[in-house]
C-alpha cells in the first residue's frame, strides 16, 4: 500500500438522486427497457427493474448476528425488484473462496475484506471487472478506497464499509465504580493496566484470537497498531512490500511491544485463563468477561459492538463502550487503523450487476446504517445524521480526520499468502505455543512470495 490518508468516511450527507438509465441490461446493471414500472416507495429502485425472479448468491465473513442486519439492509430491494440475494457467511471464508473459485463454483458476489486475497482472486481471471453504474459510483467514495478496490491499477471491487480498529473496549460502570480514568497516553494505558492488576479477582486484558481457518488475525491488528503508532506511516507502508521485514528491528520492537501487556500472565486472559488460552478463545466471545469485571478491557475494532450479547447497554455510562487506542509514541500524530470489505463479481449477469451497483450507492449505505450498530460506510455521501450509535460517531470522528496518520489493516494488504496465511497461523503459534519473537517473524518472512 503506498502513502495514503483516507480523508473521510460516512460525513457528508447528501440525497441520493436515482438516474434511471434506458439502456438494455446487457452489462450496465441497469434496468431492461421492457421493466415494468416500479411505484409508491419501490419507484426508487427503478433502475435495477427487470430482473425479477432472478437469484444472486453472496458469499462472505460475516456471520450472524451481523448477517441479519446484512440480509436486512436489502430486503426492500428486493422485494421491490424480484431479485433475491442468498446470502452465505463462513468463518473459513479466506480459505474457502479460492477453492469454490477454482473449483469453477464461485459465487455470483464475494464481500472481500482483504486487498490481498482481492489480487488473488483477480489473478485466477475469474473476477469480472464492475459494470459501468458501479465505475459512476466511484464519486461517492474516497479515491483511496478506489485503489484498494484495485489490482494494477484496475478497479474491480467497491468498498461496501469501514471500520475503526484503533479502539480498546472496557466498562464505563466498572470504571466508575473503581475511580479509574480513560487513558490518553501509552504510558498512561500501562500505568492502569497495572492499577486494574491490583483489583482482586479483575485481569486488565482479555483476548481472543480464535476465528476459524482465519484464527490469528486479532493478533495481526494488535501488532499493525504498535508498528503504526511507533513509527509512523512510511515504516508501515514499507513492512507492508516488504522493504521493512517482520525481522526487521522496527517489528521486532512492536512485537515486544505488544508482548509486554497481552502476553504479560498477570495481565490476560481474565475469565479464560492463561496467556495461552487467547488462542483458544473466538474473537467474538474475547470480550464477554467484560461484562462480568473478570477482565478490563479488550483492543479490538469497531464492528465487535454486533458482538455484545442482547441487552448490553453500550455508551459511555452502560456496560460496554470503546476508547481510542493511545499511539506508542507521541511522534506520531494520531494514528488510525481501519479496515473495510469491496463487493467482488465473479458474474456479469445483468441480475448480479444490479445489486453490485445498488451495493455501492448511498441509498444501501443509508439502509444498512439504520440497521446495524457498529457498521459504518466507506461511501461519503451517506446522511450522516443517521449515525445514532455511539460508536459508529466515535469511529466516524477518527476515520474522518484529516490529519489523522491513517492506514488500512497491513495484514489484509499483504500478499494473501502472507497477511492472511503465515501471518495468522503464526500469531496463533506465538500465543498459543510460546514460539519465540524472532521464530515467528523468520516464519513469516520465508512465506513471502519470491
Amino acid at each position: 500500500m503506498t502513502s495514503r490518508r483516507w480523508a473521510a468516511v460516512g460525513v457528508a450527507a447528501a440525497t441520493l438522486t436515482l438516474v434511471a438509465a434506458c439502456s438494455s441490461s446487457g452489462g450496465s446493471g441497469s434496468k431492461s427497457s421492457k421493466a415494468k414500472a416500479l411505484t409508491g416507495s419501490c419507484a426508487q429502485y427503478q433502475a435495477y427493474a427487470g430482473h425479477s425472479g432472478s437469484t444472486v448468491t453472496m458469499f462472505g465473513s460475516v456471520l450472524s448476528p451481523e448477517s441479519n442486519s446484512l440480509n436486512t439492509s436489502w430486503a426492500q430491494f428486493s422485494k421491490c425488484t424480484g431479485i433475491k440475494i442468498k446470502y452465505t457467511g463462513s468463518n473459513t471464508f479466506e480459505s474457502d473462496l479460492p477453492v469454490k473459485v477454482n473449483g469453477g463454483n464461485a459465487p455470483d458476489l464475494a464481500i472481500i475484506p482483504q486487498p490481498g486475497l482481492l489480487q488473488q482472486m483477480v489473478k485466477t481471471g475469474a473476477v469480472k471487472k464492475p459494470p459501468a453504474q458501479t465505475v459512476a459510483n466511484e464519486k461517492n467514495w474516497p479515491a483511496v478506497w478506489k485503489s484498494y478496490g484495485s489490482v494494477d491499477g484496475t478497479f474491480y471491487a467497491a468498498p461496501m464499509s469501514a471500520n475503526m480498529k484503533s479502539l480498546v473496549w472496557y466498562s464505563p460502570k466498572f470504571f466508575a465504580a473503581h475511580k479509574l480514568s480513560v487513558p490518553t497516553t501509552w504510558s498512561g494505558l500501562m500505568q492502569l493496566s497495572s492499577q486494574i492488576a491490583g483489583i482482586n479477582g479483575t485481569k486488565p486484558w482479555c483476548g481472543g484470537i480464535n476465528s476459524g481457518t482465519a484464527s490469528g488475525w486479532p493478533a495481526t491488528d494488535w501488532l499493525e497498531e504498535a508498528v503504526l503508532s511507533t513509527y509512523g506511516g512510511q515504516v508501515y507502508d514499507d513492512w507492508i512490500s516488504h522493504k521493512v521485514k517482520f525481522s526487521s528491528p522496527q517489528i521486532q520492537a512492536a512485537m515486544r511491544t505488544v508482548a509486554g501487556y497481552m502476553q504479560n500472565p498477570a495481565w490476560v486472559n481474565g475469565g479464560y485463563g492463561n496467556v495461552k488460552t487467547i488462542a483458544t478463545t473466538t474473537f467474538q466471545n474475547a470480550g464477554f468477561p467484560i461484562l462480568k469485571n473478570k477482565c478490563a478491557m479488550l483492543q479490538q475494532a469497531s464492528f465487535y459492538e454486533a458482538q455484545w450479547p442482547k441487552g448490553t447497554t453500550v455508551s459511555s455510562t452502560g456496560d460496554a463502550f470503546a476508547f481510542y487506542l493511545p499511539p506508542v509514541s507521541s511522534s506520531v500524530r494520531t494514528p488510525v487503523e481501519g479496515g473495510g470489505e469491496f463487493v467482488t463479481a465473479f458474474s456479469n449477469k445483468p441480475a448480479v450487476q444490479a445489486v453490485q451497483s445498488y451495493l455501492s450507492t448511498p441509498q444501501w449505505a443509508d439502509s444498512r446504517i439504520k440497521v446495524a450498530p457498529g457498521w459504518v460506510s466507506a461511501n461519503e455521501k451517506v446522511d450522516q445524521s443517521l449515525y445514532t450509535d455511539p460508536i459508529d460517531k466515535l469511529s466516524a470522528k477518527y476515520l474522518a480526520d484529516p490529519n489523522a496518520t491513517f492506514r488500512f489493516d497491513a495484514s489484509d494488504a499483504m500478499p494473501a499468502a502472507v497477511g492472511s496465511g503465515a501471518e495468522w497461523k503464526a500469531m496463533v503459534d506465538w500465543f498459543g505455543s510460546g514460539k519465540s519473537i524472532s521464530a515467528v517473524a523468520q516464519e513469516i518472512d520465508a512465506a513471502w512470495p519470491k
